[in-house]
């Protein structure tokens, strides 16, 4: 190695760092994850929508996991990811409640509206901190439904409209729900073992119980904790002597 090549050596990663392609890797991850889901809308499409909901989900885990470990993140990429969120979420809603009937498809808008007004919500400059349900625990939800309505042949109509009300609520509302299982998730393995464990709960139906129960048990615990205390606040800690601030 020569005198000129040793002095490039330092500069090179931030070339790399700075060029176009370097950052939008985690971009270019947003726009793929929602590139296949057209394949929905089409006569038969609803044969896709488990792989499809996964496959999103992986996506959407792995753009921000990008962003932050090459340290790509930006607010143009903030702004893209929930704008594909909203896109995509609202997508997989409509196609699944309109494949188990008019009330269901008529209901689903109540979802819907929820997960456009949280994505916009989040854009605000002056946004309040991101408290109640994300749109993806959502999709998850239907997913598990779909998976235990496939497994145990049951009509799965009365569980989406819960979901899609329930799901409503708490995406709109200012309660804080820290125990879901992805909200507990901060580094990257453990963001890799909820994906596989949607996997495993597609691919392996011994497992798809046992998986949709920690989900939904780790919800309703949120929820309930989370309205318990906004119904009964937690009382102001007390000043000794009675004294008034």
């Amino acid at each position: 190695m020569n005198t000129a090549t040793l002095a490039r050596s330092p500069a090179q990663p931030e070339v790399r760092r700075s060029g176009f392609c370097y950052r939008n890797i985690a971009n270019a991850v947003s726009i793929l994850g929602i590139l296949p889901l057209p394949f929905l809308l089409m006569s038969g499409g609803y044969q896709y929508v488990i792989p499809l909901m996964i496959y999103n989900n992986i996506m959407d885990d792995l753009d921000g996991v990008l962003a932050m470990k090459l340290g790509i993140r930006s607010e143009f990429g903030s702004i893209l990811d929930n704008v594909c969120d909203a896109l995509a979420h609202s997508i997989f809603v409509m196609v699944i409640a309109m494949h188990h009937g008019v009330l269901c498809g008529a209901l689903s808008i109540v979802a819907i509206l929820a997960i456009v007004l949280r994505v916009v919500s989040r854009l605000l400059p002056d946004s309040m901190p991101a408290l109640g349900s994300s749109t993806n625990e959502l999709v998850r939800h239907l997913l598990f439904i779909i998976l235990l309505a496939e497994l145990y042949e049951f009509d799965a109509t009365i569980f989406l409209l819960a979901a899609f009300i329930l799901h409503a609520f708490t995406m709109l509302a200012p309660l804080p729900m820290p125990y879901l299982l992805r909200s507990m998730t901060r580094s990257a393995g453990a963001v890799a073992m909820i994906n596989l464990a949607l996997i495993s709960a597609w691919l392996l139906p011994m497992s798809t119980v046992a998986i949709a129960a920690g989900f939904f048990a780790t919800y309703m615990f949120s929820f309930v904790a989370a309205a318990l205390r906004w119904i009964v606040p937690p009382n102001p800690p007390s000043i000794p002597g009675g004294q008034i601030p």
